[in-house]
């Protein structure tokens, strides 16, 4: 494997997605409940909305044929609030409405109660129409916006707050929605410490573990953490045949390089198969995929993430959260780009796709944080996204090049 050519970040994206298989258990939830959940097949409408003809104003609803000559005036002998139905409208009549009420038969106008004026007389209530009103002014046409038997959210849809109100909008109680992924990690190496603890000499805190499940919990999924592991190829094994058992994906963060210590390639190896390994992406070189036990018993998908923070982080990014969005039964989305101007130089290309952490500035251009070190998470935190620099391309003061915020990137939409 050593001697294949790393991947590019496209190739081994395509490799990734290719290989995913979103999970097949649809439970049924609450539309009220299913805030963040992933819809598990197409949902129909079964009304129209609006279901009648119905104003956008309040004011007076009236035949348009009646009010031709401008200036007309008109007895007013009924009042339709939301939610009441009108009787016919009599030709040389008007009725007072209100905004969301159902226009009565033989109407096809409404007049906006600006440009109307109401008078009391003996003979009852009447109003002078100060406006020439077409046919269908102000009128909300039933089936306007939804018909009857359209598809009005497709499988695959994560549901935010606006599509649950328009589920809620044709009457659906409750939706198919896919189970929520089950994810397991585990940390490796010696030298991490939790904090809290004491910090032996060599030793660094956990960084990743608050990373990692911080970026699971925004995607939705049930976490498993299994902690740190010892460094050892028998503690490993042992946690990824556990990891294996109940959950769909497993990710481990550090071990994934040659070293003597690395253990985890060995590991999945001899626990399942390493399909992938090495991608030309800088930071981040060192990702494997892969999958932990075999056809008939407990099976996961495997990825695991290098040991530095920021190449960590931007794996994550970059490769487990559109995998994530597969297995959740999502189509393939990539985080939208834009073309900004570069206000620095960086004047050393390098052979690998290159993500540098940079933020906007007040004269819209972009400023590149100065330490681009794999384990500075400082520059997470200061930066607002990533720079998406090709392959052995160098950029100077007033390039436009491609950005990435990072509000594309960590969340499941």
């Amino acid at each position: 494997m050593n001697a294949r050519p790393m991947l590019t970040v496209r190739e081994a994206l395509d490799f990734l997605l290719g290989a995913a298989r979103p999970v097949a258990q649809i439970e049924n939830v609450a539309t009220l409940e299913a805030n963040g959940r992933v819809l598990a097949t197409d949902q129909l409408s079964q009304l129209d909305v609006p279901p009648m003809d119905n104003t956008q104003m309040d004011g007076y609803v009236v035949r348009a044929a009646d009010c031709a000559s401008g200036g007309a005036r008109l007895p007013v002998p009924q009042r339709i609030p939301a939610g009441h139905v009108g009787q016919p409208l009599q030709p040389g009549t008007a009725a007072r409405i209100f905004t969301g009420a159902m226009i009565p038969p033989g109407a096809d106008a409404v007049v906006m109660q600006e440009m109307c004026v109401a008078e009391k007389t003996e003979g009852g209530d009447v109003v002078q129409i100060n406006h020439t009103p077409q046919a269908g002014e102000w009128i909300r046409r039933a089936g306007e916006d939804i018909r009857a038997g359209s598809v009005i959210l497709p499988a695959g849809t994560l549901l935010r707050a606006q599509e649950l109100g328009l589920a809620a909008s044709v009457g659906l109680a409750s939706l198919p929605v896919r189970r929520r992924l089950r994810v397991a990690v585990f940390f490796t190496g010696d030298e991490l410490a939790m904090p809290g603890e004491p910090l032996a000499p060599g030793a660094i805190y956990n960084s990743n573990r608050y990373t990692l499940r911080g970026l699971l919990e925004n995607l939705g999924c049930d976490i498993t953490d299994y902690g740190i592991v010892p460094d050892t190829l028998q503690a490993t094994r042992d946690t990824l045949r556990a990891a294996a058992r109940g959950h769909d994906l497993i990710i481990t963060s550090g071990g994934v390089s040659v070293g003597e210590e690395d253990h985890i390639r060995p590991a999945v190896e001899a626990e399942g198969r390493l399909n992938m390994w090495q991608i030309a992406v800088k930071p981040g070189k060192p990702l494997a995929f892969g999958e932990i036990g075999g056809e008939g018993g407990d099976h996961a998908f495997f990825l695991g993430l290098p040991g530095n923070p920021v190449s960590s982080f931007v794996t994550f990014l970059l490769f487990v959260r559109p995998f994530i969005r597969r297995l959740a039964g999502m189509a393939d989305a990539p985080p939208a780009g834009f073309m900004l101007r570069a206000d620095f130089a960086w004047p050393k290309a390098d052979r690998r796709n290159e993500f540098l952490r940079a933020r906007l500035n007040d004269a819209g251009g972009l400023d590149l944080f100065p330490n681009q070190g794999s384990g500075v998470l400082t520059s997470t935190v200061w930066g607002d996204g990533l720079i998406d620099n090709p392959p052995g391309k160098t950029i100077a003061p007033g390039d436009l090049v491609r950005f990435i915020p990072f509000n594309q990137m960590l969340y499941l939409s």
